[in-house]
This record gives structure tokens, C-alpha cells and sequence, in this order.
């Protein structure tokens, strides 16, 4: 009989537990074809891998295919215009300005009577290629597409995150129940068969037995006022080191797509790190010799992250601080102040000159920034103490080929202090007075 009701016990929590994993998600199938993208028609224009290179070589100044620039948005031009027109325009627009064509002229006294430079060299079929690629429709964010291609790549049959979850849970409640069916059937044995159940001593508390130790507590007096010390001390030596300090600047600025996927040069902007003490935050100026005509991003620079729109949103942000109508392709509006917020930041009492050690030592920036080429948010790479800096000055041997000075308080000092090369600690490098006024 007890067999029985045994029987009926785990049969009733082996069928719980089968509810339990029917009803818990498992398998996700993909829907073959349901991530349907829009073939690009072809076109009969002409190639537009060909002409995006044309494009960008030769156009991109001025034009945008679908936005407005220095020059017109030239998606939809060969709707707008016949195409022998757009041959002669591209060939010598002056010459069909001077002849007095209406769309010539109304084209011309639109934007700001700059005639378009002429390319005479473009063959018809070169303009073809053109036209094929800025013909092409606009393309979505590579970020909106993204939700599409994880449903496919997820699809397939395969097994889910959720069936695995359901297997675990469906082994969890098997294991509780077995514990539980256990525990149950050893007590009742031992109440059938009076076997004495070991009932373990009251014991005394753990802190009333540590109180009435005297030797375990002077111990342990000593060993936390020593560990007090010793984390205090180490706490007051990070005080005022920002080593990973990331903050949110007022407009997004990925050093990601300017220092790595465009490889600009950091000195571009940071202009003064060549001949002053500091390296400066980059003029708005500085900006607009680019932005002026890049007003949006391609599509491939967005991430998981941030999308295309948040990056063209923060090129709006820096034609609102710099007053940039992008419309009327001027400055007609009022600038507004950027509150850029410092990241690398020295005491009053240090002296340090980035063109010492850009110009003269030859330094480069990622040294003591990182790889700020990799970082979409800037942040503080080195801890900037003094301590980091002396065993910089002490490692660092100094280039002295190819200057007569060098070379002559090189060899005396070779000769002082025994070395092949010297570094610049013994240059006096370490001296306080060298940093500290």
C-alpha cells in the first residue's frame, strides 16, 4: 500500500513538472521569407558601384544625392531634366548660362550665381554611372535593419535560450521533489521502526563565545585597525585620480569614426598640442571646414549603439552652436556656446607642455590617451599620477640623434652615469622643480 501511494506521489510531480515544461517557451522557429528586403531594381542608367567612386571623387564637395548642399539633391535629376541636358550642364554649365537656358540660369541665381565647375572629361558613359548610383533608392539604417537579421539568424530550428531555460527548470523542480519524496519517506521509516532521531545540542551563541574570548578579541582589535590603516591609506592616494572617467559631453563626439574610420590626425584638431602647453578643445570652426558639406553619416557607421539618425542628430546639434543654416548654406542664424566638459585635468601645482613631448620627444598621442581611435566615448586611459609619470621619464631613453647638442652632453653624460643611452631622469627629468612651481 505504501508502495502504491508512493507510486502516485511521484507520478503526480513528474506530471506537474511536464505541465511545467509544455508550458514554459521553447522552441523559436524562424519564419522562412519573412525577412523580405527590397531588391534594388537595375537600372539602365548606367553602373553605380562605378559611379559612387565618380561620385565621391568629384561631386561630393557640393552635392548630397538626396539632400540639399552647396548644390542641389540630385536624386530624381533625371526626372527633373532631360539627360542631354544634364550632359551639357556637367560638360559646361557657364557656357549654357551665358546662352541664357531658363533652367540654366534659375539653377545658377539659386545658388548664390556660382557657376557649377565644368568636367570635360566625364564621357557620357562616366555621367551614366553618375546618375545610376545617386538615382539609387535611399538606404535604410543599418541599425533599423538589424531587428530583421536577428530573427533570421535565430531562426532556422534551432534550440532557443527559452527551451534551455525550460530543461533547467523542468530538472530543478525534478530535483526538489526527488529531495523532498526522500526526506518524507526516512522520517517516516524512522517513526515507524522508533529509530531516535539525532537532535543536535543547543549551542552558544557565536558572538556571546567571541566576547568572552579577551585573546580573540585584542586580535582582532589589532588586525582591523591594521587593515583600517592600510585601506585608508590606499583610499587618500586615489584622491583626485580620474583613471576611467567618462563623461557625457553636450554633443556626441565619436573619436571611433574621426581618429579610426577616417584616420584623421589627432593634431588636426588638437592644433596647439604642437606648440603649447596645452593641446586645447578644437575650435567649432575647426568642425565646419568638414561639416559644412558632410551634414549626415552613411549608413554602415551606425551600431547596435547608436544609430544613423542619433549621429546626423549631432551634426544638427553643431550647426544649432555654430548658427550653420544647412538650407541656405550660410550663417544666418545666432551661435550658441558649447559646455564641453573637461576630461584630463592636472593639478594647479603641475606643470606639463604637449609640445615638449609631442614636438621635441616625438610622443605620440595614444601613449598617454589610449587608443582613443578605438573609443566612441573619450574617457581618461592613464591614471595621470606622479608616480606614472616618473616611470615614464625613467624608461623613456632620449633621442638625441642628428642634434650636436645632444650629442655632446650625451657622450658626458654617458661617460657620468655608465649607460649606452640616456634616459630622461638623468637629464634631470625627475628633478621637482621641473614639474612643480
Amino acid at each position: 500500500m505504501e508502495k502504491v501511494k508512493f507510486r502516485r506521489s511521484v507520478l503526480r510531480i513528474l506530471l506537474v513538472s511536464a505541465f511545467i515544461l509544455v508550458t514554459f517557451p521553447t522552441l523559436s522557429y524562424g519564419q522562412e521569407g519573412a525577412n523580405t528586403s527590397s531588391d534594388a531594381t537595375s537600372s539602365d542608367l548606367g553602373d553605380p558601384d562605378k559611379g559612387k567612386s565618380l561620385f565621391n571623387a568629384n561631386c561630393a564637395a557640393c552635392h548630397r544625392p538626396y539632400k540639399k548642399m552647396v548644390g542641389p539633391a540630385l536624386h530624381g535629376i533625371t526626372e527633373r531634366m532631360d539627360k542631354q541636358w544634364i550632359y551639357d550642364w556637367i560638360h559646361d554649365s557657364k557656357a549654357m548660362i551665358d546662352a541664357g537656358g531658363s533652367d540654366a540660369v534659375a539653377i545658377f541665381e539659386e545658388y548664390n550665381k556660382v557657376p557649377m565647375p565644368h568636367f570635360p572629361q566625364f564621357s557620357t558613359k562616366d555621367i551614366d554611372d553618375i546618375l545610376a548610383y545617386v538615382e539609387l533608392p535611399k538606404p535604410e539604417s543599418a541599425v533599423a535593419a538589424a531587428p530583421a537579421q536577428t530573427s533570421e539568424s535565430s531562426g532556422g530550428g534551432g534550440i532557443s535560450g527559452n527551451m534551455i531555460l525550460g530543461i533547467l527548470a523542468f530538472v530543478l523542480v525534478v530535483l526538489i521533489s526527488i529531495l523532498f519524496l526522500v526526506n518524507k519517506t526516512l522520517n517516516r521509516f524512522a517513526e515507524e521502526n522508533n529509530v531516535p532521531v539525532f537532535v543536535e545540542e543547543k549551542r552558544k551563541p557565536i558572538w556571546k563565545a567571541f566576547v568572552e574570548n579577551q585573546f580573540l578579541v585584542l586580535v582582532s582589535a589589532i588586525v582591523f585597525l591594521l587593515a583600517a590603516a592600510y585601506l585608508g591609506f590606499g583610499w587618500m592616494f586615489q584622491i583626485g585620480v580620474d583613471q576611467g572617467y567618462q563623461p557625457i559631453q553636450p554633443i556626441h563626439f565619436s573619436h571611433r569614426i574621426h581618429a579610426g574610420d577616417n584616420q584623421i590626425d589627432c593634431k588636426y584638431c588638437h592644433s596647439s598640442a604642437r606648440t603649447s602647453k596645452v593641446s586645447g578643445v578644437p575650435s567649432l570652426n575647426v568642425c565646419m571646414n568638414c561639416h559644412v558639406t558632410i551634414s549626415e553619416v552613411a549608413p554602415e557607421t551606425a551600431t547596435e549603439e547608436h544609430s544613423k539618425e542619433f549621429y546626423d542628430g549631432q551634426i544638427a546639434k553643431l550647426y544649432t552652436a555654430t548658427g550653420w543654416d544647412p538650407e541656405e548654406q550660410d550663417y544666418t542664424k545666432e551661435p550658441k556656446p558649447v559646455k564641453w566638459i573637461r576630461i584630463h585635468n592636472l593639478p594647479d601645482f603641475v606643470y606639463y607642455n604637449h609640445s615638449q613631448h609631442v614636438s621635441v620627444a616625438g610622443i605620440q598621442c595614444q601613449k598617454c590617451h589610449g587608443p582613443v581611435q578605438e573609443m566612441e566615448v573619450l574617457y581618461q586611459y592613464a591614471p595621470l599620477t606622479m608616480g606614472w609619470c616618473i616611470s615614464c621619464h625613467k624608461e623613456t631613453n632620449v633621442k638625441m640623434e642628428g642634434n650636436e647638442y645632444y650629442e655632446k652632453i650625451h657622450e658626458q653624460l654617458a661617460k657620468k652615469y655608465g649607460v649606452e643611452k640616456v634616459t630622461i631622469a638623468e637629464l634631470g627629468g625627475i628633478e621637482c622643480g621641473k614639474c612643480h612651481y
